[in-house]
């Protein structure tokens, strides 16, 4: 892996926007901790949850506001390194990517509100891909798996990639969000992840990378609240504004599309198997359930910061390899994760249940 002439010229904003961010993040959380709590939109405890009181749900809006705040500012600002040309990032994209995540942040605030039936959620999640589309965001290449090159693909290929693609993360990180602190954490590693893959000299672009690192940023400061035991939730706010902008960061420019399917492999495969397991039982994909893996980790007695510690660790150790193999390799270690997850699974949930204290 190595770094862009350009690095050390974007390392000052990247600093700046990753403490600036944290901070918003950090003070603005227990604001709307305490507004939600007043207007009784909380998370209540049942059989497949896992808090045991009353926890405030939409705590992700801070993370929207550090982002919007801090990224909007710097997106602005003309002394950031490159050109806007030079960025590899149209304007019409970058007003996809904060008018699209804050649209996704105003429907899943709706839904912590009302809770909306799955349907409306993904009917929502549809309308979301399609603002990135209609803003110029598409994936029209990936790297090649089986060999040197790119892809390319035809325009409807592309946006129906794209479709799945956007509305597939946000899906990924709502299935996860499952323990205090897990969904935060796992788009914490994704976003500095793909920051660090932009600054490299194979894609360089530093604008992209600046606003993967604010993101990471909001997450850290907004984790501090949301790490067991957390004081308040991400709420569908936060899950949808995340999934959305963590797929366009990955499509922004040079599409990252692999590199960000090996760093949140452990969301998407368990978004997989699960939904094979509902469908397959005659019920509907979007039935909650305690199936996860986050669940099956619980179920067999490890506690709740060690269950999502050890994903942590999975998590960062897939996204330092996308880092350092070629999309061929990518590709086949996500495989491969595909089959060792869906064993492990599949032993946790016939294995013998864990003794009780």
């Amino acid at each position: 892996m190595t770094f862009s002439a350009i690095t050390g010229q974007a390392l000052p904003y990247i600093v700046l926007g990753f403490v600036a961010a944290a901070l918003v993040a950090f003070v603005v959380t227990p604001f709307i901790a305490r507004y939600v709590r007043s207007q009784k939109i909380l998370d209540h405890p049942d059989e497949r949850r896992v808090h045991d009181r009353p926890v405030a749900r939409g705590g992700g809006v801070a993370v929207v506001i550090a982002f919007v705040l801090v990224g909007g500012a710097i997106v602005l600002f003309d002394g950031l390194p490159a050109t806007a040309e030079s960025r590899g990032v149209e304007p019409a994209n970058l007003y996809g990517l904060f008018i699209g995540g804050i649209l996704a942040a105003v429907f899943g605030a709706i839904d912590d509100r009302l809770d909306l039936r799955a349907r409306w959620q993904f009917f929502g999640q549809i309308l979301l891909a399609a603002v990135a589309v209609l803003s110029g965001i598409t994936v029209a290449y990936i790297g090649n798996p089986f060999g040197a090159g790119l892809i390319q693909f035809a325009i409807p290929v592309g946006i129906a990639f794209t479709v799945i693609w956007i509305v597939g993360m946000i899906n990924s990180l709502n299935f996860i969000d499952g323990l205090d602190g897990l969904s935060s954490g796992i788009a914490l590693i994704a976003a500095v992840t793909l920051g660090l893959l932009s600054l490299t000299i194979q894609v360089d672009q530093p604008l992209v990378a600046v606003l993967c690192f604010v993101l990471a940023g909001g997450l850290l400061g907004f984790l501090r609240w949301n790490f067991h035991p957390a004081v308040i939730f991400q709420g569908t706010a936060g899950v949808m504004f995340l999934g959305y902008t963590l797929s366009v960061l990955a499509i922004l420019g040079s599409a990252k599309v692999v590199v960000a399917l090996l760093v949140l492999a452990v969301p998407i495969i368990d978004t997989f198997w699960v939904i094979v397991r509902r469908v397959s039982s005659g019920r509907s994909p979007f039935s909650p359930d305690r199936g996860h893996i986050h669940h099956r980790l619980l179920d067999v007695g490890l506690s709740h910061r060690t269950t999502v510690l050890l994903i942590y660790v999975v998590c960062a150790t897939l996204g330092l390899m996308s880092l350092l193999v070629s999309s061929a390799t990518g590709v086949l270690a996500f495989l491969g994760a595909l089959i060792l997850f869906g064993a492990v699974a599949f032993a946790l949930r016939h294995g013998p249940p864990a003794a009780t204290p």
